[in-house]
């Protein structure tokens, strides 16, 4: 397992899960960035995790991963997160399936690697090349190498002529892949909007993945459990922490993501203040260089 080397000075840390676990029946934890840089898992958070769930508390894992759930799981193993440290799995490619079984018919475009096919497990949709879709399934580049969307241009500009209903099932801009930013299919989407295209969203910071979670936790516990008992966890500002602020629920937000060269050097306060600046409505009550117990 990986670690993480502290942004943020020790001792200007504020809040570790330990301290703020009584205020909370479940966990939302974001995966990639928080539980693992795409190479392998940070002990420090995994350990975190299963000592939430030793608690009693739920833990469910929600991702703006643009494939099924079920194919979340054996990744998470791979990389060495292992299973007792979360209850379930929800991520943006789930939500996606939802949003197109709406429209079953629609002639539909994947754009995305072949990776990300398990979310047509199931639709009836027709599968076409771009020039004949009518809704287009984006669930990131082609080649995971690029840096810029510049090389869709072409692709994106002919599916606005043809008005071509886009949605996207990774909000994400960027994530840190090891040591390295690579794009996601947010970055393609808001290119696409630029120009006048028609974009829907799935996963965070939407509300249906948020609603999909809090059923999730009622059906894992027997009970509804309600909004100001659940903390959600994640290193996005744009997704995890804005999705905490759109839908009502408290944020731990994890400095060493994708955001890292923004937060470095600042201590925890003025950490806070930056984000705060940002959200309205924000309650955001721990940051750390990682996610750990203590």
């Amino acid at each position: 397992m990986d670690h993480i080397s502290p942004l943020l000075h020790p001792s200007a840390r504020i809040a570790p899960l330990s301290e703020l676990l009584d205020r909370y029946d479940g966990l939302l934890c974001d995966i990639w960035g928080v539980l693992h840089n795409g190479d392998a898992a940070f002990s420090d958070a995994v350990d975190a995790l299963c000592r939430a769930r030793a608690s009693g508390r739920v833990v469910i894992l929600i991702t703006n991963a643009p494939r099924l759930s079920k194919d979340i799981y054996p990744q998470l193993a791979r990389l060495g997160v292992p299973r007792e440290s979360f209850d379930s799995i929800i991520t943006s490619g789930d939500v996606t399936a939802q949003l197109i079984a709406k429209q079953p018919d629609a002639p539909l475009f994947h754009f995305g690697p072949e990776r990300d096919s398990s979310i047509l497990e199931g639709l009836t949709n027709p599968i076409v090349d771009h020039s004949d879709a009518k809704l287009c399934l984006l669930t990131g580049p082609l080649d995971d190498m690029i840096e810029t969307t510049d090389i869709y241009h072409d692709l994106l500009e002919q599916m606005h002529e043809n008005a071509v209903e886009m949605i996207c099932a990774n909000p994400d801009l960027v994530v840190r892949s090891g040591n390295r930013m690579v794009i996601c299919a947010g970055s393609i989407a808001q290119r696409y909007g630029h120009l006048g295209g028609k974009v829907s969203f799935a996963g965070k910071p939407e509300q249906a993945i948020y609603e999909e979670a809090l059923r999730r936790a009622a059906s894992l516990t027997g009970r509804d459990i309600p909004k100001s008992r659940l903390l959600a966890i994640g290193d996005g500002l744009a997704t995890d922490i804005k999705g905490a602020a759109d839908n009502g629920l408290d944020a731990y937000f994890i400095v060493s993501g994708i955001h890292a060269s923004e937060f470095d050097e600042l201590n925890a306060q003025e950490a806070v203040n930056r984000i705060k600046t940002k959200f309205l409505g924000l309650n955001l009550v721990g940051v750390s260089d990682r996610l750990s117990w203590s």
